[in-house]
């Protein structure tokens, strides 16, 4: 599994599956909660759309999951994001990458 970032929104996004459901979306949110000891301030979810807030190390990131898009995550703020909340969620995606890699290799064996 590899991270795609791209700055569509205007920040940075890093792009954890592009093609993703519920079931990464939900595996994701486990591994920030259960992992990193991330806590969620605020949910919305809609019919096509999921945005979950949390704090990492001081920054406001967006768990994000669309039917058309995946699942993802940015700065809260985006096109208002600072240059500290792009590389938090840089290393963020580094991180997650490294878990979920290893995730897939345990399956595998």
């Amino acid at each position: 599994m590899s991270l795609t970032l791209r700055t569509t929104l205007g920040c940075t996004e890093a792009v954890i599956a592009d093609d993703g459901g519920l079931k990464e979306f939900y595996r994701v949110a486990n591994i920030l909660s259960q992992d990193l000891d991330v806590n969620y301030s605020h949910k919305e979810d809609d019919f096509d759309t999921i945005d979950w807030e949390f704090r990492f190390k001081g920054h406001n990131l967006t768990l994000h999951y669309s039917i058309y898009n995946g699942v993802s995550i940015f700065p809260t703020k985006t096109r208002d994001a600072l240059s500290k909340d792009n590389k938090a969620v840089v290393e963020l995606a580094g991180v997650l990458e490294t878990k979920l890699f290893n995730a897939d290799q345990r399956n595998i064996a």
